[in-house]
């Protein structure tokens, strides 16, 4: 007997996953038929692939700021990184070396 509880309800309403439910996951290409799987993977939509990008991709990279700096570019709001970026860009440049 299966005694998992439905992923939604008499209402047709979605109730919330637990971590039960996300352990249950598979991955798509595990359930989705092969010509579907195939066909998502070329349109990039499960493959994890960027498309071709306007600029060169920006390098990841580890920085510590102090604790009240951080929360001062934060709350600036979404972009914050992208600010710090272009502050350091100006900067570089205000201070070029050699």
């Amino acid at each position: 007997m299966n005694k998992r509880r439905p992923l939604i309800d008499a209402d047709g309403e979605v109730r919330e996953l637990t971590a039960g439910d996300l352990a249950r996951f598979k991955p798509a290409k595990d359930v989705l038929p092969p010509e579907v799987y195939s066909r998502l993977v070329a349109m990039n939509r499960l493959a994890g692939v960027r498309g071709p990008q306007k600029a060169p991709l920006k390098q990841p990279t580890t920085i510590r700021f102090d604790a009240d700096v951080l929360e001062a570019l934060k709350a600036t709001g979404k972009g914050w990184q992208t600010r710090v970026n272009d502050a350091m860009r100006e900067w570089v440049k205000a201070h070029p070396t050699g």
